[in-house]
């Protein structure tokens, strides 16, 4: 892939005084700043799974189960919105390297429960802490409150109808957390 080479002196963001809703036309700069927030979030972790043999897909893997011990595969597949196939063979790697357990339902044994190892733990520990850093960083540099602005723009960003699921998701986890830290 080229490098892009972007001079600063011509290159200037706009600021709060120049909220473009949309309403003219694309939000270009709004796209791009997406574009290239999310190729620097996700390369720390890319970096560190390239490593080991593991992409992106195996890291939402290890990310979701990690929040969600116990998650259906028909869960995950719903949050991850990819086929099958694609996560059947993320699994099977994640599960043959000692990062995951698949265990039967306890009420209906045709069930898949997902569970981290704590190999796993340790791996989404470790990508979570780098992609933190990040955040608190970003978050830091624009001052208080935004955090909360950071949120409810992202929550936004989400498809109405899947908003208050993907809420409901994190407040489980949020939860299911800080009782397996007690």
């Amino acid at each position: 892939m080229a490098d892009v080479n972007v001079s600063t002196a011509s290159t200037r963001l706009p600021g709060p005084e120049s909220d473009r809703s949309g309403a003219g036309g694309p939000v270009f700069d709004l796209i791009e700043l997406l574009f290239f927030a999310y190729r620097d979030f996700i390369g720390d972790a890319d970096e560190l799974l390239a490593g080991i043999g593991f992409g992106r897909a195996h890291h939402r893997v290890l990310h979701f189960v990690n929040r969600h011990p116990g998650m259906r595969v028909a869960d995950l597949l719903e949050i991850l919105k990819i086929t099958k196939q694609s996560l059947g063979r993320v699994l099977r790697e994640l599960v043959e390297d000692g990062y995951v357990v698949q265990k039967a339902g306890p009420a209906d044994r045709r069930q898949r429960l997902l569970y981290l190892t704590s190999k796993g733990e340790a791996l989404a520990r470790d990508l979570a802490a780098l992609q933190t850093r990040r955040f608190v960083r970003a978050l830091a540099e624009c001052g208080p409150g935004a955090r909360a602005a950071a949120r409810r723009f992202l929550v936004a960003m989400i498809d109405p109808q899947a908003r208050e699921g993907v809420e409901r998701l994190i407040a489980r986890a949020d939860h299911a957390g800080r009782n397996r830290t007690r």
